[in-house]
């Protein structure tokens, strides 16, 4: 998957936890994108299977969708909360485990929750 992609995952979930019904437009008003940007991303996870549009124009993740965008998640706040222990401006953390969380492995992952006492 493109960081793209994981991106408007991470993005639906997180506004999933904020708010019952999530809209494209909810997903453009937060990544600053966009509608017509949106709407092309939103098709192409469509058609991989990682969410569904109803009738009403809301976006709902299938549990593949559910389960990456858990794991995107996951990768950055972990990512985050490291940054920050280590010293890193909040602001500064958040936006370098953005970058990182889509290409960290998993061992590498792994490890930094070990050591955070996480795993």
């Amino acid at each position: 998957m493109h960081e793209s992609g994981e991106m408007y995952l991470e993005t639906i979930y997180v506004l999933s936890q904020k708010q019952q019904n999530v809209r494209s437009i909810d997903v453009a008003e937060e990544m600053g994108f966009s509608k017509p940007s949106v709407s092309r991303g939103v098709s192409i996870l469509k058609q991989q299977g990682y969410l569904t549009v109803d009738g009403n124009g809301f976006l709902e993740l299938t549990d593949s969708g559910m389960d990456l965008a858990k794991k995107i998640y996951e990768r950055h706040t972990v990512l985050t909360e490291a940054l920050v222990k280590l010293g890193v401006d909040p602001e500064i953390a958040q936006q370098d485990a953005c970058k990182m969380e889509h290409i960290i492995s998993d061992e590498t992952l792994n490890a930094f929750k070990r050591h955070m006492g996480k795993d």
